[in-house]
């Protein structure tokens, strides 16, 4: 059994059979994971409610059909933390400190740079991601590493959701 940890209350020191040094580095990997979902899911969602132009309706029901599949990670991540013994962020402060995707408060951006700025940091969570999943494989953490297969997946088939709405007509990427 785990010692207690003195980052979490006594309360809510769930028993694990992951060592106490490694409980702390998953937690903190998956933080960093769920603010940047966070973060990447507003941004999403910003896009969303300010995209225009000619292919309106297919990039608005894109950014939609995007934003609410990283919105439901979150849970999943946050209780992946707690199943281990770690805490989870708190706060829009707590995640404004761990999220590494830049807002964007441009009052406006052409739709092609909305879906390519996406594109692109879809490309750096997947790249976290697959960070986050040694941390995990490092530490015997088949649980999270495998809940971290599924999302790498989904995180990628986004990113080329993305790529391939942005390329010019006739195949050419500009």
């Amino acid at each position: 059994m785990s010692k207690t940890r003195t980052s979490v209350s006594p309360d809510l020191d769930t028993p694990t059979d992951l060592d106490t040094a490694d409980v702390a580095k998953v937690s903190a990997a998956l933080n960093a994971l769920l603010a940047d979902a966070f973060a990447l899911y507003l941004k999403t969602k910003n896009f969303h409610w300010h995209i225009s132009g000619r292919h309106f309706r297919d990039y608005h029901l894109l950014l939609d059909e995007q934003s609410d599949q990283i919105f439901a990670t979150t849970d999943v991540l946050a209780e992946r933390v707690r199943k281990i013994g770690g805490s989870t962020i708190r706060s829009i402060g707590n995640i404004a400190k761990l999220q590494t995707i830049k807002d964007n408060d441009e009052k406006f951006v052409p739709p092609r740079e909305m879906l390519r700025e996406l594109m692109n940091d879809n490309k750096k969570v997947a790249a976290a991601m697959r960070k986050a999943h040694k941390i995990c494989d490092d530490a015997e953490d088949v649980a999270s590493a495998s809940i971290l297969e599924n999302f790498i997946d989904e995180t990628e088939r986004r990113t080329w959701f993305l790529f391939e709405a942005t390329r010019q007509e006739g195949g050419n990427e500009a």
